[in-house]
């Protein structure tokens, strides 16, 4: 029985069937081959070699892999994680890769807990200021229409638990949220450029600058064009 106060890094195989266990401490799962079927009572996830994936402490997951597989896994006692987590689905960019690579080493070697710990406390860091997925897709596309199952499914949630788990995250809705988004970059625009109302709504993702003026309105109280003039300079 592993000790709930101790960090550990070690490669772990999954069997064919489903299996599960309570984790009163947080993990991180790397794949280094094969992928790994995860269910919580929220989600259902495939976890394949291209991302890493966070799970917080006090799920009851169940885990299997149909195909020949191997996952580095990092427990992480509670006392080093920020307040509040969440599953996290995270790419394996060059940093995260870099960080795999690095536990793995640690792994191996097993000769400097100083050293794992530190690397540990290093990764609940990026934890702690890292975006949610879906949060990093608005970013990215709030410019364009963006659909509830569409935010949902990237966090492998359903519709409905995604919306109130989103306003419990950020303290508002995902439509609101994504509206702010827009206003923000709609009054940048308006205020920074030379651009005509026509080509602001473009870019906003409007159909014309027609409903980009009364969603405007609707949301400031005052037409675009008022709020150019009495902010320009």
């Amino acid at each position: 029985m592993r000790n709930a106060n101790q960090v550990t890094c070690e490669k772990r195989t999954y069997s064919k069937e489903f299996n599960s266990h309570q984790h009163k401490f947080g993990q991180f799962l790397f794949p280094l081959q094969g992928s790994l079927d995860i269910q919580t009572n929220l989600q259902e996830i495939n976890l394949r070699p291209d991302y890493c994936l966070y799970l917080p402490p006090m799920l009851d997951p169940k885990y299997c892999s149909v195909d020949r597989n191997e996952f580095l896994i990092l427990d992480i006692p509670i006392h080093y994680l920020p307040e509040d987590t969440s599953t996290m689905y995270i790419g394996l960019d060059k940093q995260w890769s870099s960080i795999r690579y690095l536990l793995l080493e640690e792994a191996r070697s097993q000769r400097n807990s100083s050293s794992l710990v530190n690397l540990t406390k290093y990764v609940t860091n990026k934890l702690h200021i890292s975006r949610l997925p879906s949060i990093e897709y608005i970013h990215k596309h709030f410019k364009e229409p963006i659909s509830l199952e569409t935010l949902a499914k990237i966090e492998h949630y359903h519709p409905a638990y995604y919306s109130s788990w989103f306003k419990q995250k950020m303290g508002k809705s995902p439509s609101v949220y994504i509206t702010e988004l827009r206003l923000r970059e709609a009054k940048h625009l308006l205020v920074s450029t030379a651009w005509s109302m026509t080509k602001i709504s473009e870019e906003l993702g409007f159909e014309n600058s027609s409903s980009f003026t009364r969603w405007f309105v609707r949301c400031e109280g005052m037409p675009p064009k008022k709020y150019k003039i009495l902010n320009k300079g």
